[in-house]
């Protein structure tokens, strides 16, 4: 039996959080169809690549990020026919959550690319917008039940600063007092790793990601 022709593809939701707000990388397509106009990066898979090792390869070619900083991980299929009028396209959507790294490098296909707030978006090519709307969801949950939310951060950082990650995550203020409580509390979350001088009054503590991957208790949004 002749097997149907269909190629699979791999489309990454970048997310970071920069200037107090989640960001979303995207490029600009310098090539058919929908050129000029914004999309998330991605390509097709190779033959004898898997899917992840292919979001691997076109997440540092498409933006020029580090994968020693990244968080990768497979979001969802997405195979509606129509989805690109190249032909049969079948896209696996990963999520990668990074700290605020600076610009993003464009690849050879693309025309330019950018950090966008995903709260001030345009339009995407193909069915980005909704790989992106599954890709924000999935990372929002993420942060009340994994310890994620320090993939955002440096490799130090204070309470305040992890603190808003979930605020601009969430879109919603989060009380100092009890994240603090709820993040300390959580078995391997954090390790407190020094402090920082910020002038008058007390240093800050700092702290590193721990082991854990899971909240025990999870952390809630409230509303």
């Amino acid at each position: 039996m002749k097997l149907p022709v269909m190629t699979v593809a791999v489309d990454i939701v970048v997310l970071t959080i920069a200037d107090a707000r989640l960001q979303v990388a995207l490029v600009e397509r310098g090539i058919p169809p929908y050129e000029g106009k914004q999309a998330l990066p991605g390509g097709f898979v190779l033959p004898g690549e898997s899917v992840m090792d292919a979001a691997r390869r076109e997440l540092v070619e498409e933006t020029g990020l580090g994968l020693d900083a990244t968080h990768l991980e497979q979001l969802a299929t997405f195979g509606e026919p129509g989805r690109d009028p190249r032909g049969r396209v079948v896209s696996v959507a990963h999520l990668a959550l990074a700290a605020s790294l600076g610009g993003l490098t464009p690849g050879s296909d693309a025309s330019g690319a950018r950090w966008c707030p995903v709260d001030d978006l345009p339009s995407l090519a193909f069915d980005h917008d909704e790989i992106l709307r599954t890709g924000i969801e999935r990372a929002r949950a993420k942060l009340e039940y994994t310890t994620v939310a320090t993939r955002f951060c440096g490799p130090r950082f204070t309470m305040t600063e992890l603190r808003q990650v979930y605020e601009a995550a969430w879109g919603v203020e989060v009380d100092p007092r009890n994240f603090s409580r709820k993040v300390l509390g959580s078995r391997g979350f954090v390790v407190e790793c020094g402090t920082r001088s910020g002038g008058r009054g007390r240093p800050a503590a700092l702290y590193r990601a721990g082991t854990a991957d899971g909240l025990h208790p999870p952390i809630m949004r409230e509303g």
